[in-house]
């Protein structure tokens, strides 16, 4: 390894795999082309794609990512099982740059009530799997699942082992969020001193966000030797999440000063990333998070204005251009014209076809007709919306509701579903009730409806609704995302979206039976 590599940063970004594992985030096979080839554009060096074994259509999924990822390097996760690591050989296999990620727990705990092996068991498990995938691809990371919890001697045994039976990468993964920035620092230093061979590997860190502290382990761990960050965007994965991938690239660049490392992301993309996985999991974004929240460039205090109308570095030690977000703002309403949309929508992060952009823009001046002012915000919930429902297998034409104290609640619908319009009155506990049943009379389902949320994506009182619904079948949930300045109209989009992606997994699971 030279130098100048030396203060290489390699970005491993695991939104598809781990990303995907949080509750609620399933995302499509065309949601996860979308967000690979972005990933791969933006310059990401690893894409882990997915977990092969977990099921046929995450197989599948890894496999056309690793057909057409141009330049980023395929990884497939696999546990110490051999059909887990062959299966994960054969979807990457079609990659330029394929890689097996194996791993396998550590630490006492994890040995003891999950694996129920001796460590010495363990060891053997780990010299077996790394083999194995060393036989397939010449690419292979090893994980100590809970490694910031194993013992330091049994800890580095299972680095040494696992580096001589041919892994490239090593990564010491903080699995529950547990350690502290100068703990993880010194945890690497201690690995990279002891280990023999230590300097025949990568060390990769990857850290979840239980205690807050994520991202800030994660640059620890760089300066304590390893070279490889593990993240995801907008920070999504399992319980509090991972280290947010935007946060790890922002703090590189804007402070190289005390972090002096380079990494190969482009960080002009950063907030179409975050917009774009934000929308195909249907996961908001909150208001005041860093480098790509809502109010992140925002300035409300007189002082702070003041400050910024004098000179932006009194309040901002980054640029908005340099995340993607731009200082300008057009200010849209029903008198704007369709160059000034097309603009606006290109200041937003989208890049669509003429189509879609007519499709949104026609959208666009109905709302403008009912809305006194149209924030970005408006903008980005109707065309999210848009482009999430263009393949929905049912669609909203019409919905006509009759609420109050004197009369039953009454819902009369009118459903697109596969082209035939149908239509069908109910009635229920409550205007959303009756709405809800009406759908369930259309498209009968067993899903159970989880949460039911509403918020207003701007103000005023005529704002648009946004409204998320989480239905779950089978073990499996899935969220869908609506807006519209009624909020009932809003809550039937909501539930629709929800529904059309159980049922396309309906269909996928009955195509593979058929096959």
């Amino acid at each position: 390894m030279t130098s100048a590599s030396k203060d290489r940063v390699v970005i491993f970004d695991t939104t598809l795999r781990d990303g995907e594992q949080c509750p609620g985030a399933t995302m499509t096979l065309e949601e996860k082309l979308q967000v690979a080839d972005l990933l791969d554009e933006m310059g990401v060096d690893i894409i882990e794609a997915g977990f092969p074994i977990a099921s046929n259509g995450d197989f599948e999924a890894v496999s056309l990512i690793a057909e057409r990822v141009k330049n980023a390097v395929v990884a497939g996760l696999a546990r110490a099982a051999f059909g887990d690591i062959d299966r994960a050989g054969e979807a990457v296999k079609k990659a330029r740059r394929p890689r097996i990620h194996t791993f396998l727990s550590t630490s006492p705990v994890h040995m003891k009530h999950k694996l129920q092996k001796s460590p010495e068991e363990v060891l053997e498990m780990v010299i077996a799997q790394v083999k194995r995938a060393r036989n397939l691809v010449d690419d292979v990371e090893w994980s100590a699942e809970d490694g910031t919890r194993t013992e330091h001697d049994f800890l580095c045994r299972c680095v040494e082992e696992a580096i001589k039976a041919g892994a490239t990468t090593i990564n010491i993964p903080d699995t529950v969020g547990y350690s502290a920035p100068d703990e993880y620092r010194s945890l690497f230093r201690m690995v990279r001193e002891r280990v023999p061979n230590s300097d025949k590997a990568i060390f990769s860190v990857h850290c979840h966000n239980d205690l807050g502290m994520a991202v800030a382990n994660s640059i620890a761990g760089v300066e304590g030797g390893a070279r490889q960050i593990e993240c995801t965007i907008n920070g999504i994965g399992e319980r509090a999440g991972n280290a947010a991938l935007e946060e790890i690239v922002m703090a590189i660049k804007t402070r190289n000063d005390i972090f002096p490392f380079e990494c190969g992301v482009k960080n002009e993309m950063l907030m179409r990333a975050s917009r774009v996985v934000s929308a195909v999991t249907s996961f908001p974004v909150q208001y005041n998070k860093a480098i790509v929240g809502r109010n992140a460039f925002a300035h409300e205090s007189g002082i702070h204005q003041d400050g910024m109308l004098k000179n932006t570095q009194t309040y901002e030690i980054m640029t908005p251009e340099s995340v993607g977000v731009s200082k300008t703002s057009l200010v849209m309403g029903k008198h704007s014209g369709r160059n000034a949309f097309r603009d606006k929508l290109q200041t937003l992060g989208y890049s669509l076809s003429d189509n879609q952009i007519q499709d949104a823009f026609v959208r666009f001046k109905e709302l403008a007709d009912r809305k006194k002012e149209i924030f970005d915000e408006d903008i980005e919930s109707l065309v999210d919306e848009n482009l999430a429902g263009a393949r929905d297998r049912m669609k909203v034409l019409s919905l006509l509701v009759v609420a109050g104290t004197i009369k039953e609640q009454i819902a009369t619908l009118t459903l697109d579903i596969d082209g035939a319009h149908r239509t069908v009155q109910s009635t229920g506990n409550g205007p959303v009730d009756a709405t809800f049943n009406a759908i369930k009379a259309l498209a009968p389902h067993d899903a159970v409806l989880e949460l039911y949320q509403v918020h207003a994506v701007t103000a005023g009182t005529d704002a648009q609704a946004e409204v998320s619904v989480r239905l779950t079948a089978d073990s499996r949930t899935f969220t869908g995302k609506g807006a519209d300045p009624d909020t009932l109209v809003a809550s039937a989009k909501a539930y629709l979206s929800a529904l059309n992606k159980l049922m396309a997994r309906g269909d996928r699971l009955h195509a593979q039976a058929a096959e």
